[in-house]
């Protein structure tokens, strides 16, 4: 099954992918998108909830009378950014910006959904999630499981995907078990004692204590696990001190701790606390460390990916499929949801920035850039996709 002419020759979802660019909303505030999803949804014969998890909505399609369901999820939240394209669709607020193309992820789910109510062949559930505050830590996805999102709408398995620049368009790239890293932050306070910069011996420095953690932290990911499993330990922030002629009586450190398994970050977390206090003690200072994990490691189940890759080589070929891509130290809130059901989630080629219009941005095509766009070539490939993952799974 190729790309479906219908949702390719149809300028609707291009137009509401425009729209949503526009007029982007920060997570848990997508009252305006989750409205437009809902209205949509409605027109086209969904049973619609709304709220779930704060703004989430799900919309319920149900044929004939099988018992397997199917869930399909896309984010809709944009990014506290200031967008610095100028052409027409750009973002009409300050300081907000659709820069990770969640709104092509919206109108793409919104094109397999329409096309899926018209003609659609399946029969079973299928459960169209539109998930809030994917950015920034906030875990939408978490807060609509927290909300009973599966036990409300049960699905048998759940899909899922992210545009990906760099890679060709109509590509697909994924692999079975970890594919993206946990995300997790931290921070280090540090005490000592302040004195006068000319008599350091009458005081306890701070800075002398955060440097050596510092210093240490670094050995951790070179040092004490294997090459081959994929971890990074990155200090961020090292903050200490208003005057030149005054040693602080604190400082602190933050960062940013990725892992892709559970077993690597437990060392991580346990070995950074060992440096803290080691540190702390050589030193004669006080310091503790603040680990937060956020988001868990991305883990695709090996079924659910082998099914998903056959439907990918379906609809845009063998050659166009890399069913072994890297793994990434980038996180994805989808992995909440894929601990609660087996499921798989792939990234799709959104080109080198050809797509671009010329003198409208000197920006990359990369995400989080205040110069991105996402590229509307992918949308009826991306629904073709989500198409056929329904017909296919309700057979």
């Amino acid at each position: 099954m190729p790309i479906i002419e219908a949702i390719a020759d149809n300028p609707e979802f291009r137009q509401i992918r425009h729209h949503l660019h526009a007029h982007p909303e920060l997570g848990f505030q997508e009252e305006r998108t989750s409205a437009l999803v809902a209205d949509y949804l409605r027109e086209w014969g969904y049973e619609v909830t709304r709220c779930v998890g704060g703004t989430g909505v799900v919309g319920t399609l149900r044929r004939g009378h099988g018992e397997r369901s199917i869930g399909l999820r896309a984010d809709m939240d944009a990014l506290p950014m200031q967008e610095l394209n100028t052409f027409a669709h750009r973002s009409r607020y300050a300081g907000r910006m659709h820069a990770c193309g969640h709104d092509g992820h919206t109108a793409t789910l919104l094109a397999a959904a329409w096309h899926l109510a018209q003609s659609g062949k399946f029969d079973g559930t299928l459960h169209c999630i539109f998930q809030p505050a994917e950015e920034g830590g906030q875990a939408g996805a978490r807060a609509m499981i927290e909300d009973g999102l599966f036990e409300r709408f049960d699905c048998d398995a759940v899909f899922g995907l992210h545009n990906a620049p760099g890679r060709a368009i109509g590509s697909f790239g994924v692999r079975a078990g970890p594919f993206m890293s946990s995300s997790n932050r931290f921070r280090i306070d540090v005490k000592g004692k302040g004195t006068h910069a000319s008599q350091p011996d009458t005081g306890v420095d701070p800075l002398m204590c955060a440097g050596q953690i510092l210093m240490g932290l670094q050995t951790i990911i070179s040092r004490n696990r294997t090459p081959d499993d994929a971890a990074v330990l990155s200090v961020t922030q090292i903050h200490g001190g208003d005057a030149v002629n005054v040693i602080p009586d604190s400082a602190w450190l933050g960062g940013t701790v990725r892992a892709q398994s559970a077993d690597t970050l437990d060392m991580i977390e346990q070995r950074m606390k060992d440096i803290v206090q080691g540190s702390a003690t050589a030193y004669d200072c006080e310091a503790q460390l603040h680990f937060e994990r956020s988001y868990p490691a991305l883990v695709n189940d090996p079924e659910q990916t082998a099914f998903a890759v056959s439907v990918m080589q379906e609809v845009v070929g063998v050659e166009q499929v890399d069913d072994n891509a890297p793994r990434l130290t980038n996180s994805e809130d989808f992995a909440f949801m894929l601990q609660q059901r087996p499921g798989c989630y792939v990234l799709l080629g959104n080109g080198e920035g050809e797509h671009r219009l010329p003198g409208h941005g000197p920006g990359p095509c990369q995400v989080h850039n205040p110069s991105y766009d996402f590229n509307d070539a992918l949308i009826p490939i991306g629904a073709s996709y989500f198409v056929r993952l329904v017909e296919r799974f309700l057979k």
